[in-house]
């Protein structure tokens, strides 16, 4: 959309870590985001929806705007939303707080589509957003989340305590600038037999704080 650029370089100039760039999403990213999306993985979550610039390539995709619920937290954003996706579930709400209102029965979510700028957020605030949007996905569902960063930008302890691993799908190396985007799935459940001593190490608390390395695991 020819306005896209003006709305989202005036939503950066008035809150730049909030919204976390100055031009929207490239048709790129969109396409590389949504590229394991098809229209049997529905119900989908969109996190920081912006413009809609990853909505529109959802719907080409073959899904629906009735599966479609968007969390917005900027207002000017929200509504242009709703104007565009009609048929789309619009929320104005934090992402951090997903599991203050319940927004499903049961966890039916096949994906979450992540536009956040984790990078400008604290640890504590990725951990609410990772481990709320997960409390929506079913068995064998992902979140999507891209970046421009070099790594991941769910750091590995949040991903030990969450039980997550990540994979890098691709780069989309024609979006200004080059962009990431890495898919985050549970581990599988393994069954661990102990003896009767157990390791301190097992035990001790994982601590999160903004200084945590950024690593991140590679599914193989």
């Amino acid at each position: 959309m020819p306005n896209d650029f003006l709305s989202f370089f005036l939503a950066w100039m008035s809150a730049p870590r909030q919204v976390g760039a100055i031009a929207p999403s490239s048709a790129a990213l969109a396409d590389l985001i949504t590229r394991e999306i098809s229209a049997s993985t529905g119900p989908i979550l969109e996190l920081g929806p912006g413009t809609g610039a990853f909505t529109y390539k959802l719907l080409k995709r073959g899904v629906r705007q009735e599966d479609l619920t968007l969390v917005e937290y900027g207002s000017d954003f929200m509504k242009l939303l709703q104007m565009r996706f009609p048929g789309a579930r619009v929320l104005w709400m934090d992402a951090a707080r997903l599991t203050t209102h319940r927004l499903y029965e049961g966890a039916p979510v096949g994906a979450v589509i992540s536009g956040l700028p984790l990078l400008n957020m604290s640890m504590r605030k990725v951990v609410s957003i990772v481990s709320g949007a997960f409390s929506y996905i079913r068995p064998g569902g992902a979140f999507y989340q891209f970046t421009y960063g070099m790594s991941c930008p769910v750091p590995r302890p949040v991903l030990d305590r969450l039980g997550l691993r990540a994979r890098l799908v691709d780069r989309a190396m024609l979006n200004v600038p080059p962009a990431a985007v890495y898919r985050l799935t549970r581990r599988p459940r393994v069954k661990v037999v102990t003896g009767s001593h157990s390791s301190p190490e097992a035990s001790r608390p994982i601590k999160l704080n903004d200084q945590t390395s950024r690593l991140c695991t590679i599914a193989a």
